[in-house]
Parts: structure tokens; sequence; C-alpha cells
């Protein structure tokens, strides 16, 4: 995992890993992947560690004799918490290489997963977003932390810990302040 702390031109395919003191409830302790950001058009990314413990046939009975009824089913974000998306990660031979397939219908998705049955499906109820420059301005002020998704870091999603462990990789003072209960009056 890379730390970086000026933003590229596009932030497409990083994280976000919300900073420790940011204190706002949709995104605490809360690693966001960002699927799309331009600087015209704003950013919108999904929540990758906040499993909601179902699959997509648990969620909807439509899909429980579908080959994608063991999908499992993640909190994206607070915006269109009614909206369903269907993203797939196929993974290269490099940690941090993959091919996204982003916002798919079902159709895509059974193609993808017949094609490639290790590709790693996941279907996000609700998303996050930022309009054009918000995001930007939240990075200068240091409410979260950007680096880079790697296979390790995805695939240890629904692992309760996975915040504090990616934060406490960049550097010890991070690893430090992520240890801190989310309480910080039960310190």
């Amino acid at each position: 995992m890379k730390f970086n702390r000026q933003p590229a031109k596009t932030l497409s395919g990083s994280i976000l890993l919300s900073h420790p003191t940011l204190r706002d409830p949709n995104f605490l302790r809360s690693i966001v992947f960002l699927a799309n950001h331009s600087e015209e058009n704003g950013t919108l990314g999904v929540i990758i560690n906040r499993p909601m413990g179902k699959t997509m046939a648990e969620l909807d009975t439509e899909f429980a004799s579908n080959p994608l009824s063991n999908t499992p089913v993640y909190e994206g974000g607070p915006v269109d918490k009614e909206k369903r998306i269907i993203a797939a990660w196929e993974w290269m031979s490099s940690p941090n290489s993959f091919k996204l397939h982003f916002g798919i219908d079902l159709n895509r998705a059974m193609a993808i997963r017949e094609t490639n049955p290790q590709a790693e499906l996941v279907c996000f109820i609700g998303h996050s977003g930022w309009s054009p420059g918000q995001l930007e301005h939240e990075l200068k002020e240091n409410a979260w932390v950007l680096s880079t998704l790697d296979r390790e870091t995805f695939a240890h999603r629904e692992e309760h810990s996975l915040w504090k462990d990616a934060l406490g990789k960049i550097n010890q003072e991070f690893r430090i302040w992520a240890e801190e209960p989310e309480d910080p009056t039960l310190n």
C-alpha cells in the first residue's frame, strides 16, 4: 500500500482511508474506493469495508437461483441508498493491478463470472460522492489519507480491523492514531 499526499490528475482506482480525526459518522473508519474521479465531474466512490452480512439472494429473492446469488452486499455510502451498484475486480499478476467493471448490469456481471470465475463481484447499496473540487479540498484539510488499492487489502475487506491495519501500514503516527478507541473518552 502506497501513501500519497499530493493528488494525481485523476484519483480513479485509488482508495481513501478516513483520517483518524474524521468524525463524520458516514465515513468513520472507512475505506472508500474511488471508481470515478475528474476535475470536471467530481468523484464517485464506494465504501469497501462495510459488509452488510448479506448476499444478493438474501437482499432480493429475485436472485435466489441466479448465478450472482452469493455475491456479497456492502453499504457503499450515504448517497442513493436505494440504488444497487455491481462491480467486478479482475486482478492482474501485479498485486496493485486490476481491471475494474463498475456499475455493470446483471447480464454483464454474469458474463464476467462465467468467463473469469476468479473475478471478485461485489454489490454496493448506495455510494459516496463529491462535487467538483470538494474531494481535493477535503484532502488538503487532511480529512482523508490517499492510498492505492492492493489485492491484500481488497481480500480482507470484510475484516473489522481493515481500516486500522491499512492505516497503520502507512506510518507510525497513523498506526498510533488508528489504535485509539472510536470513542476517545474511553481512552
